[in-house]
């Protein structure tokens, strides 16, 4: 009797076990389908990343990654790494600033093509056109920003119906701060309009368009060897001759050019934020605006 009773506790215990090992690998499945149900959104570089970042947040079944590294800055002439490559492969949407911005789209298109592709610029205004190109540099203005919050909004929505009224709520709360922060930098800015400037990076000229400067905008790799001895004579001679008294860069680029001129001219150096590269934080753009803000406001 003691016999069978052993045996009945042995067999118990394997079936409880069995059970466990069941459980736990269904657990497993469920966790693994889940994953691959997941929509997968890729940005292209920083400013995209901020974007969908704020309107993506608390949405269920996504997995967000932005492609380039966040320290990147400007994709003009970006080389694809094959990490990149990867995390693009097996995407269901991109998200790109558009423009030209991303000169590699081809490629990656190419390389998945199954792959739906967001244009931020698809609706953007009063585009700037010079001898060099288009200027890509669209989220420097608020307005341009506000259109492609609205506009990745938009067609998240449209691919990802599962999660529109997160997308839509998000949106709504991100355009609301936006738009007080436009009505903000005019008011404290309006003495701007009209002010000459030069820009020795062609990323603040949508800026410049905004709060009505009049700004001349020297388009550089942002490197002191780009700027001959003719060329910094000719800016030196420009600022003297029709009374500039600001110099705008961005705060990471090479100021050896912008204090020769200052240097020459007396004219004021204002370093900006560019909001190409920043902290992974869903207020960086607001911040990095704020910043730009009050060095101008002390500009005035």
């Amino acid at each position: 009797m003691k016999k069978v009773t052993k045996y009945i506790i042995i067999a118990i215990v394997v079936l409880a076990i069995i059970a466990v090992l069941v459980i736990l690998n269904i657990n497993k499945n469920n966790r693994t389908n889940k994953d691959d149900e997941a929509v997968k959104i890729v940005t292209s570089f920083y400013p995209m990343y901020i974007i969908a970042e704020n309107i993506t947040d608390g949405a269920e079944n996504i997995e967000l990654v932005n492609m380039a590294d966040v320290n990147v800055g400007c994709l003009h002439d970006y080389t694809l790494t094959t990490e990149d490559m990867k995390k693009v492969e097996n995407a269901d949407i991109f998200i790109m600033n558009g423009l030209g911005m991303e000169s590699f789209i081809e490629k990656i298109l190419t390389s998945n093509q199954d792959m739906n592709i967001i244009d931020s610029s698809t609706e953007a205004q009063n585009v700037i056109l010079s001898e060099d190109g288009v200027n890509a540099h669209i989220w420097t203005s608020i307005d341009n920003y506000i259109l492609q919050v609205k506009y990745i909004s938009k067609e998240l929505i449209n691919k990802n119906q599962e999660n529109a009224e997160v997308y839509q709520k998000n949106t709504d709360e991100y355009v609301q701060k936006l738009e007080e922060l436009k009505n903000e930098f005019e008011t404290k800015l309006q003495n701007l309009d009209g002010k000459k400037a030069i820009c020795l990076n062609e990323v603040f000229g949508y800026m410049g368009q905004e709060l009505g400067m009049e700004m001349t905008t020297i388009a550089t790799d942002h490197e002191e060897s780009t700027m001959s001895a003719d060329m910094l004579s000719s800016i030196i001679d420009k600022v003297k001759q029709e009374n500039i008294q600001i110099i705008i860069i961005d705060k990471n680029d090479n100021k050896a050019n912008a204090e020769t001129i200052a240097n020459e001219t007396g004219a004021k150096i204002l370093e900006l934020n560019s909001g190409m590269t920043g902290e992974l934080d869903k207020d960086a753009y607001i911040n990095q605006i704020r910043e730009n803000l009050n060095v101008l406001e002390k500009s005035i």
